[in-house]
């Protein structure tokens, strides 16, 4: 799916008229779906995309409309009465706010425009001002293609961070003039080409039980599943799930059994002959009733790091999840080969239900008299000290303050896993390959960010909505590949509505201690079967990681051979080679290297494939069969 939205003037027409010559000149790509025009009530395009039947909702009444574009619990009976009582774009807050499912909202009222994605991210919308009036669509290089911008080599520098830059520098696009428009904000455009932005959204407040929030997370997660069951799914295809054997797409798998009799769940065999995940979801299989189960042998899937030297037709900016976008891709032809139409993850579980460090210090100001075990019992898991604990959690720095250190510490070595670290967010480094003015540069735009106001003044809080953002991203981008294959992904966990339901609970039921995800375990009894919610392991995949770097290696070493990175002045290709050949003790010191490999690839997709085309016919995936590069 993928769509601009326009004015209700002639302007907009205009920009239409180019969108649909382009298309016009070109074949449609197999499998994409034809170019579609909605219409302004005076006739004018409103919405021109391309999209399935199944990924729109739509209704009109005299000079308003609304359409969802993408997975929605809503009807066009539903849709009818929300036009009933709108009179200007603010009045679409309740269908925003209360609908299950992942998607773009766009309406229009007398001409006015409303359009806005979902609050975690995962549906996002951006603008640039295309001949004098400002224009949205859902990914930035769509924008590029309508106003001919180039890359913003200005905003490089920071994305070679080993962990994801704060908020206010992730938000940006990596295209000239276009920007990202805040996931809690909505965009209106009015028919003299101006435009506005309105918050649609406020995070909530951490104050529901267990007992009421975990009614309400189950409820989310089984309405945001039915929200992907369309009927056109029954019609030559069915839907598909991971079965990872981890609590998250375990819950997901079982809350889709419950409501299709034609599940089909995949897992892929781990590289680690110890990883106990495959015998857990075993398990949840025999449990799970009539749906089948495919297991993927490790030896016909795509090894990490493959494929990083082909051209990605994804030109919106670096892929997340680099290391393992070919076996995405990989997943993506064996689930259509299964007669999926679309697919189930677990993903942005852990983002949501996960009690990381930060907790411990919004537990101690929000539930102090619960504090003490719960600060205890992480303590002795995480094998703090003693006194930096507590000089950590007796901490009261300003996020803007937070940002502004992160700035002066680029090019110092990153803190030790064994010292507490209960901030705003983790501590940003540059890599050792990163040249100083690559750390100036970065430091300069943190420095510029240290007036930005958290998205919660509690930690926890704050933390959780910007790892839930991320995720969402990354979601977004790994089903924009799948869908080129016919099976869009999806995470129910990325939903608003199971957002909203997970950061409502207190943070003491959250973080409750000797418990692993609490808030969603709980949630899950009388779902999944107890034995596997209460599982005392987890999987782990660093064996994957090595496998897939000794396999790739070359590939990798080839990024370094006129590196766009270094012509730009931002990387020294010699020391990046050096941190690829070393040894790596632990995988955690490969971290720095995937941020530096995503930007390095895009860079290349970039200068390989030329300029976005807007709704154009993209560079198609080279074809491979099932199995693909390893």
């Amino acid at each position: 799916m993928e769509f601009v939205i326009l004015p209700d003037s002639p302007a907009g027409s205009r920009i239409a008229d180019r969108i649909t010559a382009a298309a016009a000149e070109e074949e449609a790509a197999a499998g994409r779906p034809p170019l579609s025009v909605l219409p302004h009530a005076s006739g004018r395009p409103w919405v021109v995309g391309r999209w399935r039947a199944d990924e729109i909702v739509q209704a009109t009444a005299g000079a308003r409309r609304v359409a969802l574009l993408g997975p929605s619990g809503a009807t066009p009976a539903m849709l009818t009465a929300a036009l009933a009582d709108a009179r200007r774009p603010a009045d679409f807050d309740r269908l925003a706010r209360t609908t299950a499912g992942n998607f773009h909202l766009v309406a229009a009222v007398d001409g006015v425009v409303r359009a806005q994605g979902s609050a975690g991210a995962s549906c996002q919308i951006y603008t640039a001002a295309v001949e004098g009036v400002t224009v949205a669509a859902d990914r930035p290089d769509t924008l590029a293609a309508l106003t001919g911008a180039g890359v913003a080599e200005q905003r490089l520098a920071d994305r070679l961070l080993h962990a994801a830059p704060p908020g206010p520098l992730e938000e940006g696009s990596l295209w000239e003039g276009v920007e990202r428009l805040p996931a809690d904000h909505y965009l209106t455009l009015a028919p003299d080409g101006g435009s506005g932005t309105a918050r649609w959204w406020t995070v909530p407040e951490p104050e529901v039980p267990l007992a009421e929030g975990a009614e309400a997370i189950r409820e989310a997660l089984r309405d945001a599943v039915r929200a992907r069951m369309s009927a056109s799914w029954g019609d030559g295809g069915r839907l598909s799930a991971d079965l990872s054997g981890g609590m998250d797409s375990t819950s997901v798998c079982f809350l889709a059994a419950s409501l299709t009799p034609d599940l089909l769940t995949y897992r892929f065999e781990a590289a680690d002959a110890a990883n106990d995940d495959e015998v857990w979801a075993a398990r949840a299989a025999r449990a799970m009733g009539d749906a089948e189960h495919r297991i993927i042998p490790r030896e016909e899937m795509p090894l990490n790091f493959a494929g990083l030297l082909e051209p990605d037709p994804d030109l919106e900016g670096p892929f997340p999840w680099i290391r393992t976008r070919t076996r995405l891709a990989d997943q993506a032809r064996h689930l259509a080969a299964g007669g999926s139409r679309g697919h189930l993850s677990g993903h942005n579980g852990d983002e949501l239900f996960y009690a990381a460090p930060a907790y411990d210090h919004t537990l101690v100001r929000s539930h102090p008299l619960r504090a003490a075990h719960i600060i205890r019992v992480g303590r002795a898991h995480r094998r703090w000290k003693l006194a930096p604990m507590l000089r950590a959690l007796a901490d009261n720095q300003s996020y803007g303050s937070w940002i502004a250190a992160q700035a002066r510490r680029l090019d110092t070595p990153p803190p030790p896993p064994s010292e507490p670290s209960v901030s705003w967010g983790f501590e940003v480094r540059m890599p050792p390959w990163a040249t100083g003015d690559a750390v100036a540069e970065t430091a300069r735009r943190l420095r510029g960010c240290a007036d930005a106001a958290p998205l919660h003044p509690l930690r926890a809080q704050h933390m959780a909505l910007q790892a839930a953002r991320r995720g969402g991203n990354a979601l977004r981008r790994a089903s924009r590949l799948c869908a080129r294959y016919g099976v869009p992904w999806h995470s129910p966990y990325a939903d608003d509505r199971v957002l909203e339901a997970a950061l409502s609970i207190r943070f003491a039921d959250r973080a409750a201690p000797n418990t692993y995800k609490n808030a969603l375990a709980t949630a899950m009894r009388g779902v999944v079967p107890d034995a596997i919610l209460d599982r005392p392991t987890k999987g782990e995949f660093s064996a994957d990681v090595y496998a897939g770097l000794r396999r790739h290696r070359a590939e990798l070493l080839a990024l370094c051979e006129d590196s766009h990175l270094a012509r730009l002045g931002l990387i020294d290709p010699a020391r990046l080679r050096e941190a690829l050949l070393a040894p790596h003790p632990k995988s955690m010191t490969m971290l720095p290297l995937l941020n530096t490999l995503g930007t390095e690839s895009w860079l290349r997709s970039v200068a390989e494939l030329g300029k976005p085309a807007a709704l154009g016919k993209p560079a198609a995936p080279r074809p491979q069969p099932v199995g693909g590069s390893r």
